[in-house]
């Protein structure tokens, strides 16, 4: 049974966001050619992109899957934050690789992020991370405009990583 905790379910794969959250849309050059692109796509559904990214990633499905149990967390002991997703969406096609994931009961925040690679008509592999959120707990709502700003940064270090994997 499912346990998000947000109406727009499926919302980052349309090209308008919802209204009434934060939203975050960052594009990343991650190589060239099809054995990039590979690379680069298994890593992100596999989990392989956020732990070597740094984060702990528990998952109930080795790679995504809609409705697949996911909690990502970062910190150390009791400093740690957990945040429990659930897979919605994903795309396994011929030149996009991908998936999104929405927060459920205890996450952060309340919303949806989704993590897809493209390979473009040109040979270019791109990845691009897009997301709608907005606090869900009161230490997110107390940190304010900072909870965006560590957003892009997380989706830029996740770039950084996934342009090193896919270059082997």
């Amino acid at each position: 049974m499912s346990t998000l905790n947000y109406p727009e379910v499926g919302g980052t794969r349309q090209s308008v966001l919802p209204a009434g959250y934060n939203h975050l849309h960052h594009r990343t050059r991650i190589g060239t050619g099809r054995p990039a692109f590979e690379a680069a796509g298994a890593a992100v559904t596999t989990w392989r992109l956020h732990r070597e990214s740094g984060v702990r990633v528990r998952a109930d499905a080795v790679r995504a899957e809609p409705g697949a149990a996911v909690e990502c967390a970062i910190g150390v002991g009791p400093l740690r934050v957990a945040a429990p997703c659930e897979v919605v969406w994903t795309a396994y096609e011929t030149d996009r690789t991908g998936f999104a994931y929405g927060t459920t009961g205890g996450h952060p925040e309340c919303g949806e992020e989704s993590f897809v690679v493209e390979l473009a008509d040109d040979g270019t592999v791109w990845f691009t991370v897009t997301a709608f959120s907005r606090p869900g707990r009161w230490y997110t709502r107390l940190a304010g405009p900072i909870v965006p700003v560590c957003q892009r940064w997380y989706a830029r270090r996740l770039g950084a990583t996934l342009r090193r994997i896919a270059a082997g």
